[in-house]
């Protein structure tokens, strides 16, 4: 389902790894998306390197939830 064109708002979360991919995609959509951007990579960290980014990326999405548009 689209979130944002049903207005209900979202934020997807990203490592930076795919920076440039994000940017390209919402050109060709004409989009500009709420993204939140983690460190790049994800698959070798240690469960509690998750559990810390995964803390920090928590609040930044809220608060970016909830900001004025």
């Amino acid at each position: 389902m689209n979130f944002d064109s049903r207005g209900i708002p979202g934020v997807s979360v990203v490592t930076t790894g795919f920076t440039d991919a994000v940017e390209t995609q919402s050109k060709a959509l004409g989009f500009e998306p709420a993204v939140l951007f983690v460190p790049h990579p994800i698959q070798n960290r240690t469960e509690d390197e998750l559990k810390k980014i995964a803390d920090d990326a928590a609040e930044r999405a809220l608060r970016m939830l909830v900001a004025p548009q």
